[in-house]
């Protein structure tokens, strides 16, 4: 990677600017003064500016904890976003791998790693999502068998795939789907007669979320978790 496209990479600097700075002399590479914005670097290179160590320009993988209130964009003029909760450099370079809604929890995947959240986010990719859910009304079996083999959405031309449910009271379920559809949870629960109360997302793709994490907290993934997708 050309040094200066790293150094805009990983800081708020333009290549421009960053073409600036190195002529300036204020630039370092493994401790060596380096002036030349051609100069080919890895993604683990250790830049200094005004001897300030810059992180690598390897992709980052981030696991969110989403409260209620937050929206799952990068930015918005009228609510929170789920980015407002990050203090990491270069935000407008994350995205949203799966977003939730504002009155959903749980599990969001954020990171700058385009081709490794497209297996999050492609309908063909199969990813599995699991939900804990409470409802309004009691489950019944026939709202169980119906979800379980799919069932037609509204607005939808085919049926959804079918759903893992797994009853855990008679207002309680954990549900798996493997498609990303437009408020799909709760709207599978509507077309069955019921409403969903709560909505947690517990897991994507074998990425389960961190219990130690608090609501609005976050943390790195670790290597393993990255390679389960």
């Amino acid at each position: 990677m050309r040094l200066d496209k790293f150094i805009a990479n990983v800081t708020d600097w333009s290549r421009a600017e960053a073409k600036k700075i190195l002529k300036e002399g204020r630039v370092t590479v493994a401790g060596k003064t380096v002036t030349d914005a051609r100069l080919d670097v890895p993604e683990d290179a250790e830049v200094a500016i005004d001897q300030q160590l810059l992180r690598s320009a390897q992709p980052r993988y981030f696991m969110l904890h989403k409260p209620e209130g937050y929206i799952s964009a990068t930015k918005d003029r009228q609510h929170l976003t789920v980015m407002d909760l990050f203090d990491e450099d270069n935000l407008d370079k994350l995205h949203i791998a799966g977003r939730l809604d504002i009155d959903t929890t749980g599990l969001v995947l954020v990171t700058d790693d385009g081709s490794w959240s497209h297996r999050i986010t492609s309908p063909h990719s199969g990813c599995k999502k699991t939900y804990w859910l409470e409802t309004a009304d009691p489950i019944s079996n026939s709202m169980i068998e119906n979800l379980s083999i799919g069932i037609k959405l509204d607005g939808e031309k085919r049926p959804t795939k079918p759903a893992a449910i797994e009853l855990l009271d008679e207002h309680t379920a954990r549900m798996t789907i493997t498609e990303g559809k437009y408020h799909q949870v709760k709207r599978m629960w509507a077309a069955v007669g019921n409403h969903v109360d709560k909505l947690h997302r517990e897991s994507i793709g074998g990425i389960v979320l961190d219990e130690d994490l608090q609501a609005g907290e976050y943390r790195k993934l670790t290597v393993e978790e990255i390679n389960r997708l």
